[in-house]
């Protein structure tokens, strides 16, 4: 009899343990809260997949997460958060037991966005929370600077800073964040175009948070950049590899090894920021426009080769070269038909003594004016026309059959002694296809 009522005991005491164990077979482990300018992320870290439930609430503006079977015992006020889009985000009572509650007390209306997203090094589950701005965000959009004359633009220069936010990127021996190295070299790159007469930089990101690959794009595009540079830092499995490498678009996947784990790192990165698409055209009015985006799309292949090599002879000068002529690879942030674009490995970050190198500042300002010089190097031989370097770059002139200096020189409107000068001509002669500086009159 005693040992009946032992086992009834045990069976009872047996399912209220599983009752409390289903009611929270989940766990909240951490918060963290990513803002850009206009959006911003939430990131819940959870033990398991979480099943969810939300809505909204005005007056004030709410955002109310209900996650099944989860329980927390984080102190949610210390969570650190820079974001102009929540005041803070804490609990309230559940509508049943087992239930955690979380609700974002919001600043204004927002269009928010929830997901979930497996585990992927360095997390596992995450519930996220994309919130965008419903008003349309207050930040001022980038203007084409006018350089020193009405009639003259500035060389608009993309760069973009890869990962950031929920993607680390690669991470070095001693735990170091490709996405900070990245950034830093970035803004240094960024300040020295500025300070450059006739060019301008403008920034996909410009702190800690993730852009997808859609997104850096359409920044670029916005604002009408002549060229779209990606700068990353490389990865391998062993320590061994080493050295900086220039990237360009292939239209078919890599060859080599180092060139498909690229591609992989791409998307690997997409599935830590989020939902971003990787670019592809639209089925709409295709066959209307597929010839002029083809012919586009080729231009800035070369032009991305051309600007891609005088990048590597000046970081040849500054650091080890992995290669030294420009890689090809099928990458998204370099697929733009309209933007020149290329992407920049600015060395390993797996290679302990190339990490070292990457968290110095001296050497990011070498790294950064490497990059600075050849990009100029390019505009300056090859600017676009309208900018102030076309209106002062010397023009130049292949020699045609029946062409003479005379002839040459009446055309452009100089004088044959400064034709020659400029030249460095010691005699009228010249050759059918011969390069001539035409100097400015």
């Amino acid at each position: 009899m005693i040992i009946k009522r032992f086992f009834v005991f045990c069976v009872v005491l047996l399912g209220l343990l599983m009752t409390t164990q289903a009611s929270a077979a989940n766990r909240l482990d951490s918060v963290r809260i990513w803002a850009a300018p206009d959006t911003t992320r939430v990131v819940f870290d959870m033990s398991n997949g979480p099943e969810y439930t939300y809505f909204t609430l005005t007056e004030p503006y709410r955002l109310v997460v209900d996650v099944k079977q989860t329980s927390s015992k984080i102190d949610l006020k210390k969570i650190e958060n820079n974001s102009k889009l929540i005041k803070r985000i804490r609990l309230s009572k559940p509508p049943k037991k087992g239930t955690l509650r979380l609700v974002l007390d919001l600043t204004k209306p927002v269009q928010s966005n929830l997901f979930t997203l497996p585990p992927t090094a360095p997390y596992g589950n995450r519930l996220v929370v994309d919130l965008n701005d419903a008003e349309g965000g207050n930040s001022p959009s980038k203007t084409v600077r006018k350089s020193t004359s009405d009639s003259a633009r500035d060389i608009i220069v993309a760069i973009d800073a890869g990962h950031g936010g929920e993607d680390p990127g690669s991470i070095g021996p001693t735990g170091m964040y490709e996405k900070k190295v990245v950034l830093a070299i970035s803004k240094r790159l960024e300040r020295l175009i500025n300070q450059t007469p006739g060019m301008q930089a403008v920034m996909t990101r410009t702190g800690d948070y993730f852009v997808d690959l859609n997104r850096r794009s359409e920044i670029a595009r916005k604002s009408r950049a002549d060229l779209l540079l990606s700068i990353h830092a490389d990865a391998f499995t062993t320590p061994q590899p080493r050295g900086a490498s220039v990237w360009v678009l292939s239209m078919r996947r890599a060859d080599s090894e180092l060139g498909r784990m690229l591609e992989q790192k791409e998307k690997h990165s997409e599935l830590l920021g989020g939902v971003g698409d990787i670019i592809q055209n639209s089925d709409v009015e295709k066959y209307l426009v597929q010839t002029l985006i083809d012919m586009q799309k080729n231009n800035s292949m070369v032009v991305s080769n051309d600007i891609a090599k005088d990048i590597l002879r000046d970081l040849d000068d500054v650091t080890h070269l992995h290669k030294k002529a420009p890689e090809a690879a099928s990458l998204a942030v370099l697929k733009s038909p309209d933007i020149p674009s290329i992407l920049i490995e600015t060395g390993f970050i797996s290679n302990p003594k190339e990490e070292r190198q990457l968290k110095d500042g001296n050497h990011q300002e070498r790294v950064a004016k490497a990059i600075h010089r050849g990009v100029l190097r390019y505009f300056q031989t090859n600017p676009p026309t309208g900018t102030l370097l076309a209106k002062q770059s010397n023009i130049k002139h292949s020699v045609k059959r029946g062409e003479s200096l005379s002839v040459i020189a009446q055309r452009y409107q100089v004088s044959v002694t400064n034709l020659k000068k400029a030249n460095n001509l010691k005699s009228d002669m010249l050759k059918i296809g011969q390069k001539l500086i035409i100097p400015r009159a």
